[in-house]
C-alpha cells in the first residue's frame, strides 16, 4: 500500500534522514500535493493585488504554479490607495469575479466588520487543501497576528509585511566615536548630538506629517512609556494620562532635532532626507531599506548601519504593517484561490519568492544562510525589529487598533499632536483638546462591540 504524504515525512524523521534526504522527501511531498490539485474544479482564478515587489515576485512564479497545478491565474494590479474601495465595491455589488485579494493587514478589523473575507482557519488545518509541512507558525508571530488575524479569525497570510528599525550613518558615528542607540534616552541624546554638528546635518528623519501620519509615529513610542491614546483592551480614552503626555513630549523633543520642515514629512520625504545625507539617523520601515542601497536614490550607499527600535522604560516595542493574501467571502473558487495562497506562501516556495524580490515573513527564511549571508547586520536588525513588534502584540496592542474606527482615532490624535508640533498648543493643551473627540469615538466602538 502506498504511503500517504504525511507518512513519507514521518518515516524520514523516525529513520534519521540526513538533512538533504529529508529536504528531498519534503520536496516530493510538496510535488504530490501539487499533483493532487490537478483535475479539480475551478481551473481559473483572478487575483486583485497592488503594485508591490511582493506582487512582482509572485507574478514571476505564477507560470510555475500554473504548470504544477493546472490552475490558470489572471492578475489585476491597482494602486494601494484604491484597492480597498475596489474590494468594497465588489462586495457591495456581489461581484464574484475575484478569487484572491491582496489585503491591507492593518485594516483587517474593517474587512471583518464588512464581512469581506473568508476565515482561513479550517483551510490551514485541511491536509488535502494545505501542504503537510506548511507550518503556519513558522511565519513570524508579528506578521501572523499583526497583519493576518482579527477578532480571533485568520483572515490573511502575510506576503509583504514590514516593521520599523533605526538606520544610522556608520561613517558619521565612527568619525565622532558614537555607538548606535539602544535606548530611547540614547536615541534622543544622539539626535541632539548630531543636530547641526556639520553644515546642513540634522539629527534624525522620520514621518511627521501632521494628521494620521504623525499619530502613527507617535505610536512608535507610546507603548515604551506605558501610554495609550485609547486603551485597546477597554477602549477607554487615556490620551490625557501623565504617561501619554510624557510620550508626546518625547516625540516632540526628538523631532526638534529633525529638518525644520519635518511637519510636512511623509515616508518618501523622510527616507529621501536620510538617503541624501541630510540626517544622521532615520527611523522608518524595513521595506524602504532598498532605497538606501540604490545608487540612483542614495548618496550613502555602503555607509548605513541598522538596529532594532530603541527600548524605553516599559520595554522594546515596534510596529507591524503591510499586506496579506486573503479569500473574498463571496468567491466561487475558494479551493483554487487557497491553493494559490498556500503554494506562494509555503515553506517550499518562500525562499524562491524572496529571491525574486519578495518580502521574507517566515522564520525559516529570515534565519536561513541564504538570507543572512547577504547582509548579516541587516538580517539581524530585521529579525530583532520583528521580535520587538511581537512584544507589542504580546501586551494586547496593535500599531493600528483593530477597530473600524482606527483611522478616526489616529486622524484625531495626529491633528492635536500636530498642534503641539507646530507650537499652537502645549502638549498638555493638545491632549486635553483631543479628549472630547476621542471619547465620542470610544463610545461608538463600545456600542459596536
Amino acid at each position: 500500500m502506498a504511503l500517504s504524504r504525511r507518512e513519507i515525512l514521518l518515516s524520514g524523521v523516525v529513520f534519521g534522514m540526513t538533512g538533504v534526504a529529508f529536504e528531498s522527501a519534503q520536496a516530493a511531498e510538496f510535488a504530490a500535493w501539487e499533483a493532487g490539485l490537478k483535475g479539480k474544479p475551478a481551473r481559473e482564478i483572478r487575483i486583485l493585488a497592488i503594485s508591490h515587489p511582493a506582487s512582482d515576485a509572485m507574478k514571476a512564479l505564477t507560470p510555475e504554479f500554473e504548470a504544477a497545478t493546472g490552475i490558470k491565474v489572471t492578475w489585476e494590479v491597482v494602486g494601494s490607495g484604491e484597492i480597498m474601495s475596489k474590494q468594497l465595491l465588489a462586495q457591495t455589488a456581489r461581484d464574484t469575479s475575484y478569487d484572491v485579494y491582496m489585503v491591507r493587514g492593518t485594516a483587517l478589523a474593517e474587512y471583518e466588520a464588512k464581512r469581506m473575507l473568508a476565515d482561513l482557519g479550517d483551510l490551514l488545518k485541511d491536509k488535502d487543501a494545505t501542504p503537510d509541512d506548511y507550518d503556519f507558525e513558522d511565519i513570524h508571530i508579528a506578521y501572523r497576528q499583526g497583519i493576518g488575524t482579527a477578532k480571533g479569525k485568520t483572515l490573511g497570510i502575510p506576503v509583504a509585511g514590514e516593521t520599523f528599525f533605526l538606520s544610522y550613518r556608520k561613517d558619521l558615528f565612527e568619525k565622532y566615536g558614537r555607538k548606535a542607540p539602544d535606548t530611547m534616552d540614547e536615541l534622543l541624546e544622539t539626535a541632539r548630538f548630531f543636530q547641526n554638528k556639520e553644515p546642513g546635518l540634522y539629527g534624525i528623519s522620520m514621518r511627521a506629517e501632521t494628521g494620521r501620519t504623525l499619530a502613527l509615529s507617535w505610536e512608535l513610542f507610546t507603548p515604551a512609556f506605558g501610554a495609550n491614546v485609547i486603551d485597546q483592551k477597554t477602549w477607554d480614552v487615556a490620551v490625557d494620562s501623565p504617561e501619554t503626555q510624557q510620550s508626546l513630549e518625547y516625540l516632540l523633543a526628538l523631532l526638534s532635532n529633525a529638518p525644520p520642515d519635518i511637519e510636512t514629512y511623509s515616508w518618501d520625504a523622510a527616507v529621501s532626507a536620510f538617503a541624501s545625507g541630510k540626517t544622521a539617523m532615520w527611523f522608518d520601515a524595513t521595506s524602504l531599506q532598498p532605497w538606501l542601497t540604490d545608487t540612483t536614490k542614495s548618496k550613502i550607499v555602503g555607509k548605513v548601519g541598522y538596529v532594532a527600535p530603541p527600548s524605553g522604560p516599559k520595554g522594546r516595542f515596534g510596529p507591524v504593517g503591510g499586506w496579506s493574501l486573503g479569500l473574498p467571502a463571496n468567491s466561487r473558487n475558494k479551493e483554487a484561490g487557497w491553493a494559490f495562497i498556500a503554494w506562494m506562501t509555503s515553506k517550499q516556495k518562500a525562499k524562491e519568492v524572496v529571491a525574486k524580490g519578495g518580502v521574507p515573513s517566515r522564520l525559516s527564511t529570515l534565519t536561513s544562510p541564504e538570507f543572512t549571508a547577504q547582509d548579516p547586520v541587516l538580517a539581524k536588525a530585521i529579525k530583532d525589529s520583528l521580535d520587538a513588534a511581537g512584544n507589542l502584540l504580546s501586551i494586547g496592542r496593535n500599531w493600528v487598533p483593530q477597530t473600524a474606527e482606527a483611522n478616526k482615532i489616529q486622524q484625531t490624535a495626529g491633528f492635536y499632536a500636530g498642534q503641539a508640533l507646530l507650537k499652537k498648543m502645549s502638549p498638555k493643551e493638545a491632549l486635553a483638546a483631543a479628549k472630547p473627540e476621542l471619547e465620542q469615538i470610544s463610545a461608538r466602538i463600545k456600542k459596536s462591540i
